[in-house]
């Protein structure tokens, strides 16, 4: 199974949604599918160089380990070698804070990842998360 290329842009539309209805500040979004290849991706107007970098690096993260960056970062504290390993082995596109977060169907499938960043990794998660439950998907943050 993987994202549909709508499934993408549905989540995209809908974190952008929460982006504002809060107030945060401007986001770049990252939508992988099951392969860890890109199906859409947005930056809003207003982030910086880096942000759709650090957006990929979330969701590349998740996908590549299959669990959320949340849990990512509480392995980073306490194992911070290994992540620095695995980093390495994904020439240092691996970025283990919140906001990348698994897109799983109602069976529990893997379908693929969001990264997002742009406001606190925490703001950030947030808005995937509900980009992908308003996409009727299930969002695996790792928490």
């Amino acid at each position: 199974m993987d994202l549909t290329l709508a499934q993408a842009k549905t989540i995209i539309e809908h974190t952008l949604a929460a982006q504002g209805a809060n107030g945060f500040k401007p986001m770049a979004v990252v939508v992988l599918g099951a392969a860890g290849t890109i199906k859409a991706s947005e930056s809003q107007d207003g982030t910086s160089l880096l942000r759709p970098k650090v957006a990929h690096g979330k969701a590349y993260g998740a996908i590549s380990l299959g669990i959320g960056s949340r849990a990512l970062f509480e392995r980073a504290k306490a194992e911070p070698f290994f992540i620095q390993a695995v980093n390495s082995l994904c020439d240092g596109a691996l970025v283990p804070v919140a906001g990348g977060v698994l897109v799983r169907n109602s069976d529990g499938e893997l379908l693929g990842s969001v990264g997002v960043t742009g406001d606190t990794s925490d703001n950030d998660e947030l808005c995937a998360v509900a980009g992908i439950e308003a996409a009727g998907l299930v969002a695996d943050t790792g928490a």
